[in-house]
């Protein structure tokens, strides 16, 4: 940053970069990157590998459940040694996830892998929430959310892209293959990066971690209607997520570069929308901003089922994109209910009873995948409905001076 010239300064403090986050914002670039390359062509790796519907619903299942699961010790190992040993141990967890796909092709091999890598943001959340609340001021933490937000979908947008070419080029298997050697050599840069860029904020606190210290009591009433507004959307969400690439690969013919172009689409529609919808929640009510991401998640599926070209897809990815409208303002009113000092618990806690119900719905959307397609869609269709309207009519509207209950 150059402190010298006071017009970047400004630029530079009104996004939140400190150095922290710019080192935080880089490791989330490189491990996404690599990540993205191979993650959204699993289902299509586990097909080709010999697995089949079940398979794709077992993946989607269990990166919602260890999603739910990692989030406890991703919190606990963030509040004993500090975020940026945490995050050196996640890298560490994510690459040996690689490496056992690389070496051993079947679907096994993948599931086995996947449970180390797929489940990588889930587990490093804690830790970077708490350092995005330790680092930035509490007018400034919707903006730093949204900040980490607007990064990772750059090697969101641009991995499917990349893992696209590769499997052109390669083939569903050895593209896949090569994508993760690539995202293995991402993760230990990134791993070497973050060492030197994100610094301890303060050493370690020592807790004595004594039954009941993960519990109710850290998800309040508000955050309580919250998180079953969060549940009934991220139903819509999962039901269908694994089965996307499937609708559009191998039911309508589009091309693995196509449906790359298609997740760039989304990523850059939710990229635009990040930073002036961060400007306005930091100043005004956060619930509108809520409501509105809950309606693009509800009306996907439903576009998606009328969805069998290229260009009719394109805009069921642009309603996609904008799902994203409110999801750091969810995220920042989630930190500031959090205690003080217990803000990675919280989070931790609260995405755990999330997940574990979501995961739910991640294995159930294979059943009902091979009941039909549309009834997949439909169904995810009205979790998100129900969700929708609930929020909208119990849904606290906090405003940016609330204080924490």
């Amino acid at each position: 940053m150059n402190q010298k010239n006071p017009s970047i300064k400004r630029f530079f403090n009104f996004l939140g970069l400190q150095k922290s986050m710019v080192g935080l914002l880089t490791m989330v670039i490189l491990v996404g990157l690599g990540e993205r390359m191979a993650e959204r062509f699993l289902p299509l790796y586990l097909i080709a590998v010999g697995g089949g519907a079940i398979s794709v619903g077992l993946l989607n299942g269990l990166d919602n459940l260890l999603s739910a699961i990692y989030s406890l010790p991703g919190a606990y190992l963030s509040e004993k040694f500090g975020n940026k040993r945490a995050l050196l141990i996640f890298n560490l967890i994510a690459m040996s996830g690689y490496l056992i796909v690389i070496l051993f092709p079947s679907w096994q091999a993948a599931i086995i892998g996947a449970i180390l890598f797929i489940s990588w943001t889930a587990i490093s959340l804690p830790a970077t929430m708490d350092l995005v609340s330790t680092v930035l001021p509490k007018n400034k933490r919707t903006m730093g959310v949204s900040m980490h937000s607007f990064v990772r979908r750059i090697p969101m947008a641009l991995g499917p892209i990349i893992g696209g070419i590769l499997i052109g080029k390669y083939g569903e298997i050895e593209g896949v293959r090569l994508a993760l050697i690539i995202a293995f050599i991402l993760a230990g840069a990134a791993l070497v990066f973050q060492q030197f860029m994100i610094q301890e904020q303060a050493p370690p606190v020592v807790r004595e971690y004594k039954k009941g210290f993960y519990n109710f009591a850290l998800i309040n009433k508000n955050l309580r209607r919250l998180l079953t507004a969060d549940i009934l959307i991220r139903f819509c969400e999962q039901i269908p997520y694994a089965f996307v690439v499937l609708w559009a690969v191998n039911e309508h013919g589009i091309t693995p570069v196509q449906f790359g172009i298609l997740t760039t689409v989304e990523m850059a529609v939710a990229m635009v929308v990040y930073i002036p919808v961060a400007y306005l929640a930091d100043r005004s009510t956060k619930k509108p901003f809520v409501v509105i991401t809950f309606v693009f998640f509800t009306l996907f599926p439903l576009i998606l089922l009328f969805s069998h070209s290229f260009w009719m897809m394109v805009l069921a990815f642009i309603v996609r994109g904008l799902k994203e409208f409110g999801e750091p303002t969810r995220k920042a009113l989630i930190m500031d209910l959090a205690p003080e000092d217990r803000k990675a618990a919280t989070f931790g806690f609260y995405y755990l009873i999330r997940d574990v119900i979501v995961s739910v719905a991640a294995f159930g959307g294979a059943f009902l995948w091979l009941l039909s397609p549309q009834t997949n869609f439909l169904v995810a269709f009205g979790f998100g409905l129900v969700g929708t309207i609930y929020f909208a009519l119990m849904g606290r509207d906090l405003g940016p001076d609330v204080q924490k209950p």
